[in-house]
C-alpha cells in the first residue's frame, strides 16, 4: 500500500507524531540532565579525533593554498605545463603534506624552546631555596641581635597561629595528599588521551585537505537538497561570511603574536631580562587571547623574572607595557582592521562567555563567533526596518523621539524650554550651596577622625611607657 503523503489525515497524523515525539524529548531533557550532558561530553569524546582533525585542516588550508597558488602553479605555468586531474591531486598531496610537517616543526621548535628553558628555572628556584631560607634566618637573627622584644600577647598570637597551622597541615593538607595523587595521575592520563587523539586528527586533516572542494561541494548539494532555495542560498552566504571572519581573524592574530614573540625576543635580549627565549615564547602564545592575553602572559613572566632579578622585572614590566600599547595601537589594527567589527565591550563580553563556557579556546574562538552573531543579528534588524521602510543607520535614530504608531511618522526630539540667566544664576547657587555645606561636613568628619586617631595614638604610647616603667621597676 503506497502512502500518500499529501493526504491531509497523513500530515496531521505525522505532525501530531512529531509534537508527541519532541515533547517527550523535552521532558526527557528537563528531568534528565545530567545524563543528556554525559551523553553529549561521550559523544564530543568519540568525536575528538575527527574534531581536531577538521580544526587542523581548517587552520593549515592558508599554507596549502599558498604552496599550491604562489610556488607550485605558477612554476608550472611559467613552463607552459598544464597539470591533468591526477597531476593536480597529486599537487595537492604534496602541499598537504608539506604544510602538516610545517605544522609539526613549528610545534617541536616551540615545545624545545619552552621546555629547556622552564626546566632550567625551575632548577634554579630549586637551587636557590636554601639561599632565601639563609636570608631569611639571617633575618630574624638580626632581629634578635638589635634587641627588639616581643610583648607577651604577639607571643601568645604566635603560638595559637602556629598550632593552628599545625593542625591545618595535619587535619587538611596531609589527607588531601592522595586526592592530588590521584588528579596529578588523572591529569597525566589526559594528556595522553589529548596526544592520540591530535595525532590521529593530524592524520584526519591529511584526507580533509587533500579533497577539501569535494567536501565543501557536497555540502552545498546537501543543503540544497533539504532547505528551499531561498533559506539554502541565504545559509551558503552565512556560512562564507563566518569562513571570512574566522580565516581572517585567525590568521591575523596568529600573524600579530608571531611578530609580537620575536619583537619581545629582540627587546629583552636588549635589556638582559633572564629566560628572554621563555618570556618571549609566552608573551607570544598568550597574545592570541584578545584582551586578556597579553595580561596573562606577562603576570607568570614578571613573578618568574622577579625571583632572578627584581630590578630586571620591573625593565621587563616597563618594556611589555610599551610593546603591548604598540600592539593595541599599531600593529592590530593595521594587521586585523575592523575584521570583527565588535565594540570594546562587546570584545570583553565574548571572551568572557567563552572562557567561562569552553576555557582558552573559548577565550580564542569567542570574539568570531561574537563578530558573525552580532552580524546576523543586525542583518535581520536591517531587513525588518527595510520591510518597514525606516532607516538602517543608527545616526538617524540619535535625534528622533518616536514613531507615531498611527500615521508612521518620525517626531522629532522635544525641544528643551529656554531658561533666564536669572534662574540659571539661582540654580548654581543653590547647587554650590548644596556642595560646600557637603564639603563642610565633609571636612568636620575627617578632623574628628584624626583627632581620634591622635587620641589613640597618645592612648597607646602612654601605655607602652607605663609597661616599660613597670618592668624597670620589676628589674
Amino acid at each position: 500500500m503506497k502512502i500518500r503523503w499529501n493526504h491531509r489525515y497523513v500530515q496531521l497524523g505525522v505532525t501530531a507524531f512529531l509534537v508527541i515525539a519532541a515533547s517527550i524529548l523535552f521532558y526527557y531533557g528537563i528531568f534528565h540532565m545530567k545524563s543528556l550532558i554525559t551523553g553529549i561530553k561521550t559523544f564530543f569524546g568519540i568525536m575528538a579525533p575527527i574534531i581536531y582533525g577538521a580544526a587542523i585542516a581548517y587552520l593549515i588550508t592558508p599554507i596549502v593554498n599558498f604552496l599550491e597558488r604562489k610556488i607550485i602553479f605558477p612554476i608550472f605555468e611559467k613552463r607552459n605545463k598544464a597539470l591533468q586531474k591526477k597531476g593536480r591531486k597529486v599537487v595537492r598531496w604534496i602541499c598537504v603534506i608539506l604544510s602538516v610537517f610545517l605544522m609539526f616543526l613549528v610545534i617541536y621548535a616551540l615545545v624545545m624552546m619552552i621546555l629547556p628553558q622552564l626546566i632550567r628555572s625551575i632548577m634554579n628556584i630549586i637551587y636557590s631555596f636554601p639561599h632565601y631560607v639563609s636570608v631569611v634566618e639571617n633575618w630574624l637573627n638580626s632581629v634578635v641581635e638589635k634587641g627588639w622584644k616581643l610583648n607577651p600577647d604577639m607571643i601568645s598570637q604566635i603560638n595559637q597561629y602556629s598550632s593552628r597551622l599545625q593542625e591545618y597541615l595535619t587535619n587538611t593538607i596531609l589527607p588531601q595528599m592522595q586526592f592530588m595523587m590521584k588528579n596529578i595521575s588523572a591529569s597525566f592520563l589526559d594528556l595522553l588521551v589529548f596526544l592520540k587523539n591530535f595525532l590521529i586528527g593530524a592524520i584526519v586533516s591529511l584526507y580533509i585537505l587533500a579533497d577539501k572542494e569535494g567536501f565543501v561541494a557536497k555540502a552545498k548539494m546537501a543543503v540544497y537538497a533539504v532547505l528551499p532555495t531561498k533559506w539554502a542560498t541565504f545559509l551558503v552566504h552565512s556560512m562564507r561570511f563566518t569562513h571570512k571572519t574566522f580565516g581572517g581573524f585567525i590568521s591575523g592574530k596568529i600573524l600579530d603574536s608571531a611578530i609580537i614573540g620575536v619583537l619581545c625576543y629582540v627587546g629583552t635580549s636588549i635589556i638582559g631580562t633572564p629566560y628572554a627565549i621563555l618570556v618571549s615564547v609566552i608573551v607570544g602564545v598568550t597574545n592570541v587571547i584578545p584582551f586578556f592575553g597579553p595580561y596573562l602572559g606577562a603576570v607568570p613572566c614578571f613573578l618568574l623574572i622577579l625571583l632572578v632579578d627584581p630590578i630586571q622585572s620591573l625593565y621587563f614590566l616597563i618594556f611589555i607595557l610599551i610593546l603591548q600599547q604598540f600592539d593595541g595601537n599599531i600593529l592590530g589594527p593595521k594587521i586585523l582592521g575592523e575584521s570583527t567589527g565588535l565594540s570594546s565591550f562587546m570584545v570583553i563580553v565574548a571572551i568572557m562567555v567563552g572562557g567561562g563556557l569552553f576555557g582558552v579556546p573559548g577565550m580564542i574562538v569567542g570574539v568570531p563567533v561574537f563578530a558573525v552573531l552580532n552580524a546576523a543579528v543586525w542583518k535581520l534588524i536591517g531587513r525588518s526596518l527595510d520591510e518597514k521602510d525606516m532607516s538602517a543607520d543608527a545616526e538617524f535614530y540619535r535625534d528622533i523621539d518616536c514613531v507615531d504608531p498611527v500615521s508612521g511618522k518620525v517626531l522629532p526630539m522635544p525641544v528643551k524650554k529656554s531658561v533666564s540667566k536669572a534662574q540659571e544664576v539661582t540654580v548654581k547657587a543653590e547647587k554650590n550651596r548644596i556642595w560646600s555645606g557637603a564639603w563642610d561636613e565633609i571636612k568636620r568628619m575627617f578632623t574628628f577622625l584624626v583627632k581620634f586617631i591622635q587620641a589613640k595614638y597618645i592612648g597607646f604610647r602612654l601605655k607602652q611607657k607605663n609597661r616599660r616603667r613597670r618592668r624597670k621597676n620589676r628589674l
